[in-house]
């Protein structure tokens, strides 16, 4: 005991006192590895594959109407809320970047009377005379 003092406590507390060699049997390790796979399939029934494939692009076909359908629904929406706002009187300041929502909706009758609705009133010649003018009212 040759780390003790003459009280008995240790002379160099923290210090690696004693090496032990311990084998691991760790040793470097080099390694290359190369190679390559393939694979050739062929399917034993081709119907099912065309199955697959038409069923694929009648679900992709039915997925672009539905979609077709829920713009139309959105474009007629905006056409009638647009129409019955304008005959309101009702829209948005042109330089307002909402302007543009309701910008290719026109309304054409928003007072009830056909625009093309005209009638004509007859013109007669204006006479300074008073014979033209015709004879006394109630007499």
């Amino acid at each position: 005991m040759r780390d003790l003092d003459e009280d008995g406590s240790l002379d160099n507390p923290g210090n690696i006192l004693y090496y032990v060699p311990t084998r691991t049997g760790q040793k470097d390790n080099y390694n290359l590895s190369l190679g390559f796979s393939a694979t050739i399939s062929q399917p034993l029934d081709r119907e099912l594959q065309d199955q697959c494939k038409e069923a694929a692009a009648a679900n992709i076909t039915l997925m672009q109407q539905a979609s077709a359908n829920k713009r139309l629904d959105f474009e007629i929406a905006r056409l009638k809320n647009c129409g019955e706002l304008m005959k309101a009187g009702i829209y948005f300041h042109p330089q307002s970047q909402y302007a543009k929502i309701c910008a290719d909706v026109i309304v054409t009758n928003p007072g009830g009377v056909i625009p093309q609705h005209r009638h004509s009133i007859p013109t007669t010649p204006v006479s300074t005379k008073a014979e033209d003018l015709g004879g006394p009212i109630g007499g």
